[in-house]
């Protein structure tokens, strides 16, 4: 018996001693870190601004504003016939652009001289293949009307839009005719189809009143 307690004594003492041993320390594990890749805020760079507007090229005419006239101010100012670019409706500038036209082609070269408010919208000319020029004006109660002249159409049709001839007229000095166009305007065509030929639309006005502007076109010397 006393050795049987003696044994269980022994037993129990081992076991305590598992339970209150000394405990192995906990090892402080520090995470390795796993370093983010960060993109710079890159803000993309503005362009500089100019305060100064581009110089236009020298093919470029700028549009003017001005208030519409009467309808009675759009008249021919003078004649069909050769005349100096002085006579040309518009600014210096404008004037300025139809005699370097002049200057640069072989063929005649036409502007309209006539009373009251015109004013250019836009106008430019290239040189390459025979050379041709454009040119657009606003005038009274928005009334407009475009010239070109020159190499500006390979088209059998000589780019004239669709149509009715309705007479004989002039274009400045050469014979043209006259077209009711199937869009309200009206139109003088010179040498149709031609390598060469010469081209007037008008909106916003009478056959007969846009007949008499085309008839006061002035060929320039």
């Amino acid at each position: 018996m006393t050795l049987c307690l003696s044994l269980l004594i022994a037993a129990l003492l081992v076991v305590g001693c598992i339970g209150e041993g000394p405990s192995s320390p906990a090892g402080s594990v520090t995470p390795t870190a796993t370093p983010s890749t960060v993109s710079p805020s890159v803000s993309p760079s503005t362009p500089a601004t100019s305060s100064s507007s581009a110089a236009p090229t020298p093919t470029e005419v700028a549009a003017s504003s001005l208030p519409s006239p009467t309808p009675s101010e759009v008249a021919p100012s003078s004649s069909a016939g050769a005349g100096s670019v002085a006579s040309c409706t518009g600014t210096q500038d404008n004037r300025d652009f139809y005699a370097s036209v002049a200057a640069a082609v072989d063929w005649p070269v036409y502007c309209p001289s006539m009373t009251g408010r015109w004013s250019v919208i836009t106008g430019s000319y290239r040189l390459a293949g025979g050379g041709h020029m454009d040119i657009s004006y606003k005038g009274p109660n928005d009334a407009r009307i475009e010239l070109h002249e020159g190499a500006f159409c390979s088209d059998a049709n000589g780019c004239v839009p669709p149509g009715t001839e309705s007479g004989d007229v002039t274009f400045g000095d050469l014979p043209g005719t006259l077209v009711q166009l199937d869009d309200g305007r009206v139109a003088v065509v010179v040498a149709r189809g031609e390598r060469e030929s010469w081209l007037a639309i008008g909106s916003g006005l009478d056959a007969t009143t846009f007949a008499s502007i085309t008839a006061g076109l002035i060929r320039l010397d």
